[in-house]
């Protein structure tokens, strides 16, 4: 598998009042959606991205409506090569400092150039709620530094710093060895998960609210060779029900989990959708080790719905942290 993940680490400084959501990824994504959109579209008379002549070679489109090829197996749309990482969310004074993240996936490194100068154009046109001490507009910010990041290794790349010139690529790929290397370290009897944002996962046609891992490692596995067939070398050479077998025999140990409830809400298309899920910490026991690299591949790319926003990010720490 040659999937390869590039992690990216912003910081920024409020320019205004700015206010965001508890769980900010629909906001951070929304506001990112419509940077790009607004600096790089040169269609905008085209009512979606599927039907606009430039789709092939559109930068726009190869990362926030990315469509199948000929003959690619699944729906017509590509799962997006990106997710990211809200900030935290709450008021922010004018100078105060917050951070936020963005993964690319794959064959779509080359586009970080993009996305660097709509954090440009994001700068302007702000993020979160509309506050009347704005009149009436969203917060604004300053990206301060952008930073590489190696989630596994803890390295960091410093990219850009304001005031300087130029921007450097990214370097810090995590690669399929990089994974499997890690896995290798973590115990193969109990591991602990610490949900970061909410984690939305459907069983068949059951919204999962108490989390086992089967129903984990079945989205995951889909979502994973999804990823790998669009951005990487091809499907996954696994055995989806060998591993599906070993991960309904793991028993959950400890349960710290609780629901949050979420709405998203798109100006766009002036709806509102659920996007909660469960959020805290939840410890397995059993045999581990054939399902540690697909564990650690969830946590750089995240797990079930919303993904894109920020949702189903969770870290990995060896045995039980919740006593």
């Amino acid at each position: 598998m040659t999937l390869t993940t590039h992690h990216l680490e912003f910081t920024a400084t409020a320019l205004t009042p700015l206010e965001l959501d508890n769980q900010a990824g629909s906001q951070m994504r929304g506001a990112l959606v419509g940077a790009l959109w607004e600096r790089f579209c040169v269609n905008k008379a085209a009512q979606r991205c599927a039907v606009c002549p430039l789709l092939q070679i559109c930068p726009v489109a190869a990362l926030i409506a990315p469509m199948r090829a000929d003959g690619e197996p699944g729906s017509d749309q590509r799962p997006r090569p990106y997710v990211t990482r809200p900030p935290a969310g709450g008021c922010y004074a004018d100078g105060a400092a917050l951070s936020f993240g963005l993964a690319l996936f794959g064959v779509t490194a080359p586009l970080f150039p993009y996305v660097v100068l709509a954090t440009q154009e994001l700068e302007h046109s702000g993020i979160g709620r509309p506050l009347a001490t704005n009149s009436g507009r969203r917060g604004r910010l300053q990206v301060t530094t952008i930073t590489s990041v190696h989630p596994l290794t803890g390295a960091r790349q410093p990219l850009y710093a304001r005031g300087t010139a130029q921007v450097q690529a990214p370097e810090l790929a995590v690669t399929a060895a990089d994974v499997a290397i890690f896995a290798a370290r973590l115990p193969a009897d109990a591991l602990t998960l610490q949900l970061h944002t909410p984690m939305r996962l459907i069983d068949g046609d059951r919204l999962v609210k108490q989390l086992t891992l089967r129903p984990l490692v079945q989205r995951l596995m889909r979502r994973l060779d999804d990823l790998a067939i669009a951005y990487g070398a091809g499907p996954l050479a696994i055995d989806f029900r060998a591993l599906l077998d070993v991960a309904e025999r793991v028993t959950v140990v400890e349960d710290r989990t609780r629901w949050v409830d979420v709405v998203s809400y798109s100006a766009r298309q002036r709806s509102r959708t659920p996007i909660g899920g469960l959020v805290g910490a939840i410890t397995f026991a059993g045999d581990l080790a054939p399902l540690r690299e697909l564990l650690v591949w969830g946590s750089l790319i995240h797990v079930g719905k919303n993904a894109v926003k920020g949702d189903g990010c969770y870290t990995i720490e060896a045995g039980s942290s919740l006593a």
